[in-house]
């Protein structure tokens, strides 16, 4: 379990739904937080006891500040990368600056994240980031490719990095909700009646998968189902045949089995 009470946490796209739901419990927990999002037009940092910095996530040196920022006002000890945008359109009006846009902020910020927080994490003695993924980076929606393909790619990056910082003591994981009521669900949906989760549920969430002992995990959360560490499905190893009649299986990871 990390350490809340007088320690810092940042949250990117902290001024939106889901990460001014966990400002506000992270502030109730005795952490000073850090909102890092493009802009906050409504004053939610000084409302919620927070501090706000102007953050671009697509751009490294952005992330950079808002972690130097953050670990200014105390050690660095919980990250939650949950910028994200949608592109909502038809595959012939997507220009290149919707495109460039929906990956900068929700591969590029999230990669750009976790490389300037793991060394501030590791300052502290360790820390969780939490990414926030989606469910559509497990079930890709044809709706918005470009999302659910940039959701996908987070579970990856949670899935490949997470290995490396585990000896550090810092957790990498991330959230894959399903619709949550925010402004980013698209109408037709909440017209629709489909079951949404609310803003608080994911920032439980969130808050759970921090204070676990789990690491490079993709946990589910949707509407009515308790909150569940998703199961991957393995890939066939590489087999090599020796004269003797013995085999060896290789998989990504390396030598997995002889026999």
């Amino acid at each position: 379990m990390i350490e809340l009470a007088g320690s810092a946490a940042l949250i990117t796209g902290g001024c939106g739904g889901i990460g001014r739901a966990v400002a506000q419990r992270l502030v109730a927990a005795g952490a000073t937080v850090v909102l890092a999002d493009i802009d906050d037009p409504e004053g939610i940092a000084e409302r919620l006891g927070a501090h706000f910095v102007r953050t671009d996530v697509s751009r490294p040196a952005d992330v950079a500040a808002a972690v130097a920022a953050a670990e200014e006002q105390a050690p660095l000890r919980f990250v939650h990368l949950n910028a994200g945008v949608t592109s909502t359109v038809p595959l012939e009006e997507v220009s290149e600056q919707l495109y460039s846009r929906a990956v900068g902020v929700n591969l590029d910020g999230v990669f750009w994240g976790i490389q300037s927080a793991a060394p501030a994490l590791r300052r502290a003695g360790g820390g969780a980031i939490v990414a926030t993924s989606s469910l559509a980076g497990l079930a890709p929606q044809s709706g918005d490719a470009i999302y659910s393909a940039t959701k996908s790619a987070v579970i990856a990056l949670v899935r490949s990095i997470g290995p490396t910082l585990r000896a550090d003591g810092i957790r990498l994981n991330c959230v894959c909700p399903g619709f949550a009521d925010t402004p980013m669900v698209p109408a037709t949906v909440r017209e629709s009646g489909f079951p949404m989760l609310t803003a608080g549920e994911v920032a439980d969430a969130v808050l759970t998968i921090a204070h676990g002992d789990g690491d490079s995990d993709a946990y589910v959360l949707q509407p009515g189902l308790e909150l569940m560490r998703y199961r991957f499905h393995g890939v066939p190893g590489a087999r090599t045949q020796a004269g003797d009649g013995t085999s060896t299986v290789f998989s990504g990871e390396g030598i997995v089995g002889a026999g």
